[in-house]
């Protein structure tokens, strides 16, 4: 299927009950790195508490965040977006997950109160798999910048809050991290491969102001940056869709996230167009790359869903009409009538007539 196809393609996950029989699962940490694991919530929250000042993110997300002591967190951040997002849970999480992972959700003031309206939050913070967090102070005015910060953790996964997780984590990882040895995997864009074309279409969608992204991709052009083709390969794109990001926490991954964090800070916050420029960057230096997965692979472990704002549209258009099929004709009470056209008989052809040359 090639790379641009919009189609789903058929998971290979690795059997979540065999690695667990094989004691791949839980994760196995060099004791010199483990930490002190969690007893409550209450502790956990305490832990995570510093992160509440800098989690932050206008379009929801969600980590899956594998701390060093093997305990897994999954967060979502869902700020500023009670109006215009619905709450997604995650499907087919398996009975070992549902066991080792702590599901938080990070919600802003506004967000809060659009969730006790709707959804009925309570003081046991829990809205089906999701415990709630308050964040406040938030650094940036634009969502887009606030900080996909993570605490000590050993894995993540960060999916865009329009999407509906389908698979568990723990497959998730299996497939795009440890079968490809790798530490960091993002899907590609499903239609374009290019800088250029993806800064064309940023501007044609107005996504951000045409001169501060000129002025980006120009300051890039000047650092090197080319046009994709196939003189690049193996690298099989220069545009990833930033709605799926996996990791896993060692010191050359975070230095790209740190990196690419930094473009995003101190140019436009369309991380699509600096990723390439950062990606590169540390690759002329170490034997490190990006596992740059197919796009209709990513459709294969999320769904996407439509804003608040779209549904309510498509419940107040008038259902298109169904005009029931006619009635079947009744032979019986209305039989066909004869013709009355004459058929004329048409005698054959005399036999010398097409024997032709027959003497």
């Amino acid at each position: 299927m090639s790379g641009g196809s919009l189609g789903i393609r058929s998971g290979s996950y690795g059997s979540l009950d065999k690695q667990l029989q094989n004691g791949v699962l839980p994760i196995q940490v060099p004791s010199a790195t483990k930490t002190k694991p969690f007893k409550t919530f209450k502790e956990k929250e305490t832990f995570l508490h510093w992160i509440c000042k800098f989690a932050g993110r206008k379009k929801v997300g969600l980590l899956l965040l594998c701390a060093i002591s093997a305990a897994i967190f999954v967060w979502v951040l869902y700020l500023g977006k009670g109006a215009f997002d619905n709450m997604l849970q995650p499907k087919n999480i398996s009975k070992y997950s549902e066991q080792t992972v702590c599901l938080y959700m990070f919600v802003d003031e506004e967000t809060k109160s659009d969730l006790e309206t709707e959804h009925g939050l309570n003081e046991s913070k829990k809205i089906g798999l999701w415990r709630i967090v308050v964040a406040h102070n938030l650094p940036y005015a634009n969502g887009r910048r606030n900080g996909k910060a993570v605490s000590d953790a050993r894995f993540s996964l960060w999916i865009d809050g329009k999407l509906q997780l389908l698979v568990d984590p723990y497959q998730i990882l299996e497939r795009f991290l440890w079968r490809k040895t790798a530490t960091f995997a993002i899907s590609r864009h499903y239609i374009r491969f290019d800088v250029f074309e993806e800064a064309e279409a940023n501007k044609a969608a107005r996504k951000y102001d045409n001169a501060s992204i000129d002025f980006q991709v120009d300051f890039y052009k000047k650092e090197g940056l080319t046009p994709y083709s196939e003189a690049k390969l193996p690298i099989a794109s220069d545009v990833p869709e930033g709605c799926a990001i996996i990791r896993e926490h060692v010191p050359i991954s975070n230095l790209f996230t740190c990196l690419w964090f930094n473009e995003i800070d101190r140019f436009t916050s369309r991380d699509q167009l600096s990723f390439s420029t950062v990606r590169d960057s540390v690759a002329a230096k170490t034997n490190w790359t990006v596992n740059m997965f197919l796009d209709c692979e990513r459709r294969n472990f999320v769904v996407q869903k439509h804003h608040k704002g779209v549904l309510a549209m498509l419940a107040q258009m008038a259902p298109p009409a169904i005009y029931p099929p006619p009635p079947p004709l009744s032979l019986a009470n209305n039989p066909p009538r004869k013709s009355s056209l004459e058929i004329a008989s048409v005698s054959p052809k005399h036999r010398r007539d097409w024997r032709v040359g027959s003497r």
